[in-house]
């Protein structure tokens, strides 16, 4: 018989104890009465390696419950038929839609128990048509390569221009990326990513290569191997969850594993918040390494330095670049702070009129009325400052009508010059109200009540602080992306100073807190402060706010009006986060530019999502062409399904969710007296 009968008999006898040898998993539109119940669930078999540990963060990050099967876990389950699948209502069940794997050996066949735990999960994929990802592998017969000897390439990608083949583009999962996959080289001195690159044997469809020689060959980086009745994705590179090349990646990957039908959905997003708008931003002084007017900088000297504020020629580019580049800017405003600018300097201001001209080009959200912190009332006669505390030793707080009046008083403003602004967003000055570490450990307790007053639902967060969305009274947080163009800076040169004071070591001439911060490291040598902004911080800047948008997180980012003023130094980090996008990505697509309340809907959402599929009180599967979501009542729940599905109303049916990427997807609930959300996947 040979070892290949043996072990498909092995294979069928198990099968047949399990009952479901005879099924086969028909394609999309065949008869519900034959096809098995696939549940939308999948399993990951975890070696705790980075490469397992990436996809897991997609599916989380997505949406998709997930499974994990810790093969360190010495109280886990034995993977058999019986744990892969069932029989519910007479039907056979296959408990996962796909299988992630360390890799094609995930439990060792070297060992007999091993081994029939392989053999269990192989046959399962089999029968019911389960895909596999082999998360990382090298490149052999046994995932269907050549050795990379023969044609081939072993080693470090850091800069490698991989491809998505024709297949991968047309076929394959990846029809949503135009232009070439570069690996991350983010230092010279550090090797980022290693792989193996091999030449495809016969059974395997190459979805990524990269150039082997310098005759043009080339060699697969990720692939399909379809071989023994099964499919499994092939990944031959290392990788993390943060890296670049994983991120564009990841949503291709899915999408394979789970036949494009899966639960939860992505987007790329992108929105940019301009504080302080209508105010001057105080200048980081060169010379002294700090900023006058901040509390860390009062060695009792005039100030040196002039404050940064736009003009009327910055707003009209500002509208100018908009419109250029298809990106709307969400202006964050501070109209008291304008009016006592314009007292100061005259009873006239070029720069707000200019803006309220221009007021329907942009998206406007409250930054209250001048800026006034709203937490504690700050001792400033210590560095760091303290909370003020009264005779008792009480925190002396903002009050909830000073901070009612900031609130109300801008937004009025607004309303009273045509700016349409919505009540119920707002950004506080430096986020104060809320927590502010380590001076101020809780927010301010009449916070709550004034947002209340004023129909606040939204109110912005740090990211780098609370980087998940938590109640304030009735109101959510949104956390923003701080970028790394600051906000007392108005030329390169200065935001070069700057930078390098920060990130510099005491024996180069900075501050040397990157020497003794964990979370941060020093540069090699300071900046040039002529060439250093353009050649390292905006590649810099652009790359992690890129790899933000790539990984489906709302979350905008922030900067200030300093920033478009003077030599307009946000345009450059801007202008390449969107032309790298452009070219990477095809138009199925788009950067999604969302406001603040949709940003905070979008995290609200996945919030209650993420609950609900903690708590089990989620059931989704797939029968043949049909998909069956039920959740509890009042829970949206975040589907992808490919072109053509239709989703089914109490009297006939309407196109499923909008198009992105190629699928097309949507936050749903039931229709009209209805229990489940009921999906009719196309026939083709």
């Amino acid at each position: 018989m040979g070892l290949y009968g043996l072990r498909a008999g092995r294979i069928a006898a198990a099968l047949l104890a399990a009952g479901v040898l005879a099924t086969a998993v028909p394609a999309p539109g065949a008869a519900a009465d034959t096809a098995p119940r696939i549940d939308l669930t999948v399993l990951v078999v975890d070696d705790g390696g980075g490469a397992v540990e990436a996809i897991v963060a997609e599916l989380r990050d997505i949406g998709v419950p997930y499974r994990l099967l810790r093969l360190d876990d010495p109280a886990r389950p034995v993977v058999n038929a019986a744990f892969l699948s069932d029989t519910v209502s007479g039907r056979p069940r296959a408990k996962y839609q796909g299988v992630v794997v360390p890799d094609e050996d995930p439990f060792g066949a070297s060992s007999a128990a091993g081994a029939a735990e392989n053999e269990a999960l192989f046959a399962y994929e089999r029968t019911f048509g389960i895909r596999q990802i082999d998360a990382y592998t090298w490149s052999h017969p046994g995932v269907g390569l050549e050795y990379t000897d023969n044609g081939g390439y072993a080693g470090v990608l850091d800069g490698a221009q991989s491809a998505v083949t024709a297949a991968g583009r047309t076929s394959g999962p990846f029809g949503y990326l135009d232009g070439p996959v570069t690996f991350e080289d983010n230092s010279p001195l550090i090797a980022e990513s290693y792989g193996y690159a091999g030449r495809p044997r016969e059974g395997f469809t190459s979805y990524l290569d990269t150039p082997v020689d310098d005759a043009g060959a080339r060699a697969s980086l990720i692939g399909e191997y379809a071989h023994d009745g099964r499919r499994e994705m092939v990944v031959t590179f290392a990788y993390n969850r943060y890296q670049g090349q994983f991120r564009v990646l990841a949503r291709g990957m899915v999408e394979w594993l789970t036949h494009g039908i899966h639960l939860g959905q992505s987007r790329q997003y992108f929105a940019v918040h301009i504080d302080d708008v209508f105010a001057p931003d105080a200048r980081w002084d060169t010379g002294r390494n700090c900023t006058p007017g901040d509390i860390d900088c009062g060695d009792g000297s005039e100030a040196t330095t002039t404050d940064i504020r736009m003009t009327a020629a910055d707003a009209q580019y500002a509208k100018q670049w908009q419109q250029t580049s298809g990106f709307t800017l969400d202006m964050v405003y501070n109209a008291g702070s304008g009016e006592e600018w314009k007292a100061e300097h005259g009873g006239t201001d070029a720069l707000t009129a200019q803006l309220l001209a221009d007021r329907a080009q942009y998206r406007w959200i409250n930054h209250t009325y001048t800026h006034l912190f709203l937490g504690c009332i700050q001792d400033v006669s210590v560095v760091p400052w303290q909370c003020a505390e009264d005779a008792v030793g009480t925190t002396q707080w903002t009050s909830r009508a000073d901070i009612s009046a900031q609130i109300r008083d801008n937004h009025n403003w607004a309303t009273g010059k045509g700016i349409s602004v919505d009540r119920s967003e707002l950004v506080t000055g430096e986020h104060s109200g809320l927590m502010t570490l380590p001076q101020q450990p809780h927010d301010n307790p009449n916070l709550a009540g004034a947002l209340a007053d004023n129909g606040v639902k939204w109110t912005a967060s740090d990211n780098s602080r609370e980087p998940q969305q938590r109640k304030v009274g009735t109101a959510l947080t949104v956390p923003r992306h701080p970028m790394n163009v600051y906000y007392n800076v108005g030329t390169a040169a200065e935001m070069a100073d700057e930078y390098n004071w920060i990130y510099t070591a005491k024996d180069d001439g900075g501050s040397g807190v990157c020497e003794t911060n964990p979370a941060s490291t020093c540069l090699a040598e300071p900046l040039d402060p002529a060439t250093g902004y353009a050649s390292y911080i905006v590649p810099q800047e652009a790359r992690i706010a890129l790899s933000h948008v790539a990984a489906n997180d709302p979350r905008p980012h922030y900067v200030h009006q300093s920033n478009l003023a003077e030599e307009r130094i946000l345009y450059p980090v801007l202008d390449k986060v969107l032309a790298d996008y452009r070219a990477l990505f095809a138009d199925s697509a788009p950067i999604v530019n969302p406001r603040q309340r949709d940003i905070g809907t979008e995290l609200q959402r996945r919030a209650v999502w993420n609950k609900a599929l903690a708590d089990g009180k989620v059931t989704a599967y797939r029968i043949g062409d049909t998909v069956t979501v039920k959740a509890p009542s009042g829970v949206n729940a975040p589907v992808t399904a490919p072109e053509g599905t239709r989703k089914q109303l109490l009297l006939g049916s309407t196109v499923f969710g909008s198009a992105y990427a190629g699928a097309r997807s949507a936050w749903t609930v039931p229709d009209l007296l209805q229990s489940a959300v009921t999906l009719k996947l196309p026939t083709a």
